[in-house]
């Protein structure tokens, strides 16, 4: 959730402070600030909202300083405002985290007895105020950062700012994601590669119960009193990256990238010579896995929902999608032999990790598919399959699910071939279905005046929308609802056509939108059905679909979109990009924050 960054540097550090919370506002809004030493003494500027309010407070209150530490927050424990912006500080330390500490009441409850006073809402108060007791009983910052990690009890990564010390910083993490960079008599710490971009291409990630001390030449790792070793690996991440470009909004900007990211997935996964799936070695044989459980938390959960689906036709395998934050208190019995794939963009969320944790700890192989191969899921994983969306800064993810279903697809054809359920002649034809994707998907983009005119006039002004798909359009009608919900605030619902009849039809009447996500598939003919079942209600159909789909039903919709026509297989990544214009044009149209929408954050680090 909440982004964090540290530097040691040469000159003020305030502004590259500010810089790399820009890279991470993604991760949440609610709040930000930094803190840096001041001829020994810690100093902070922090500001409800969004960072545009701190750049405004720092520019009327300039914050010096050669050492220093930011965050932007995500509220977890006490609302959004000054009070509780971090850095929280003592006059003896100063904590950004990420996370949260479970135990914090309990260590809170001993502190007050002990008498010391609380000043923010927050459990991240519980870790400043402890590393102070404990450097007020005269333990180093080493000793107290040491004896800290062995009480903390949760998910989370800190850096801390010790007062009279321009030498150090320190970061712990268990559970949330903290990366060191290496720059010449500079150092970084933060949440991930991408936040120290602009500093250094030199980078280390610390593991679960690391704690490490930087100082100006380097750092140093500790797991309990224990110094381990963690590699320095170069990071391909570039910092003009996050750009916007030509596009007003990084949302926008990240949906004209499909073709290309799609592009450069398929050259990871096909052989276009040969016209076959190339996946890397995996650590186990497909006619031996006895289940597939795959299991994500929102987008990547519906992800997981169209793989089932191709897993099933084209592997005959039989397959459970788990939403993950259900899945390890569910404790679901997974068969031996099973494989656990383990969906995710950040490769950080938390509900995710801790799901595949779970399947560890049933002996079933992990594979995953994140957009980032150094992440904690990546590193606990058996296999990685990465996606190559490359940085994704809008929240409502849009080419890492593309990109995720791309890798998923050429997963499940491997699958079959190996299985000996898909012929070769079958795996040629949808290997060629998935190189003309991107051509695809860029005549879809050349249609965005058809999606602003629907937007404007059929779903801005509604109240409630339903979208209804069938077969693998079900999982796309769920992400439309999904990403109208998270954009432009309006109640939107997706359901199996066919489901319809038993209970949602009662909320239609003229004033109900109903996206029909609708390619000329086998199953074309129930969702028509389910199409006209609306239409004798009054409702008011949006129409998707190809030629001969809206040739059938065109007339009798509202409004409709000619989609290209594709393999059915492929169908479901062509019509995300569909739904996912729907809601930037309605969004766009009520003049709500489309890349960060309230409430939300993009790495999702706390249960």
């Amino acid at each position: 959730m909440c982004g964090i960054i540290g530097i040691i540097g040469k000159a003020p550090v305030t502004p590259l402070l500010l810089d790399a919370l820009k890279r991470l506002e993604y991760r949440g809004y609610d709040s930000a600030g930094v803190a840096t030493l001041v001829n020994g003494h810690i100093d902070r500027r922090r500001a409800e909202g969004k960072l545009v309010n701190l750049e405004a407070r720092l520019k009327a209150e300039p914050l010096p300083g050669t050492i220093g530490i930011g965050h932007t927050r995500w509220a977890t424990h006490g609302k959004p405002s000054e009070r509780n912006a971090h850095p929280i500080a003592t006059d003896r330390v100063a904590i950004v985290h990420n996370g949260i500490i479970e135990n914090f009441q309990e260590l809170k409850d001993g502190l007050v007895a002990e008498g010391r006073r609380f000043d923010s809402d927050t459990d991240t108060e519980v870790v400043a105020q402890l590393l102070t007791s404990y450097l007020e009983s005269q333990m180093s910052p080493e000793e107290a950062m040491g004896k800290a990690m062995a009480r903390l009890r949760g998910a989370f990564a800190l850096v801390a700012l010790f007062s009279g010390r321009h030498d150090i910083l320190m970061g712990a993490r268990r559970g949330s994601s903290l990366a060191v960079g290496y720059g010449d008599g500079e150092m970084y710490i933060g949440t991930d590669a991408l936040a120290l971009a602009p500093f250094t291409s030199r980078v280390s990630y610390l593991e679960d119960d690391d704690w490490a001390v930087l100082k100006a030449d380097g750092a140093t790792v500790y797991q309990g009193t224990q110094k381990v070793k963690r590699p320095i690996k170069k990071s391909g991440l570039s910092s003009a990256l996050i750009g916007k470009g030509n596009h007003q909004h990084f949302m926008l900007k990240e949906i004209h990238e499909q073709p290309t990211v799609i592009g450069d997935t398929l050259q990871s996964y096909l052989d276009p010579a040969t016209r076959s799936v190339s996946l890397p070695a995996l650590p186990f044989d497909w006619n031996k896995v006895s289940r597939v459980t795959i299991t994500g938390c929102g987008t990547a959960c519906y992800a997981g929902m169209i793989a089932k689906y191709w897993f099933e036709k084209l592997a005959r395998l039989a397959v459970e999608v788990d939403v993950a934050s259900e899945m390890r208190y569910r404790e679901p019995p997974l068969p031996d032999g099973g494989v656990c794939i383990a969906v995710s963009q950040s490769g950080e969320t938390v509900d995710t990790l801790e799901a595949l944790r779970y399947a560890q700890s049933q002996k079933q192989t992990l594979l995953s598919v994140v957009n980032v191969p150094e992440s904690a899921i990546a590193r606990l994983s058996d296999v990685v399959l990465p996606t190559l969306a490359g940085p994704e800064i809008g929240v409502a993810s849009t080419k890492a699910f593309t990109t995720q279903l791309v890798v998923l697809l050429a997963a499940a054809i491997a699958a079959g071939r190996a299985r000996g359920t898909l012929s070769r002649d079958e795996e040629e034809r949808l290997v060629l279905a998935m190189i003309e994707l991107p051509a695809r998907v860029n005549e879809t983009l050349n249609m965005e005046e058809d999606y602003r005119r629907i937007a404007e006039n059929t779903l801005a002004a509604a109240r409630d929308v339903l979208y209804l798909g069938r077969g693998s359009s079900f999982p796309v009608a769920l992400e439309g609802a999904l990403k109208l919900k998270e954009l432009s605030y309006i109640h939107a619902e997706g359901y199996a056509g066919g489901e319809m009849k038993h209970g949602p039809i009662a909320l239609i009447d003229d004033e109900v939108p109903v996206v029909v996500v609708a390619p000329t598939d086998p199953i074309f003919d129930k969702i028509a059905s389910n199409f006209e079942q609306v239409r004798a209600r009054g409702g008011r159909l949006v129409l998707l679909s190809d030629k001969a789909g809206v040739a059938r039903l065109g007339a009798k919709a509202e409004t409709s979109i000619m989609m290209p026509d594709v393999d059915p297989i492929v169908a479901p990544i062509l019509y995300t990009v569909a739904v996912q214009l729907l809601a930037y044009y309605t969004a766009l149209a009520k003049g709500t924050d489309i890349d960060q929408p309230r409430n939300l954050a993009k790495s999702v680090t706390v249960e």
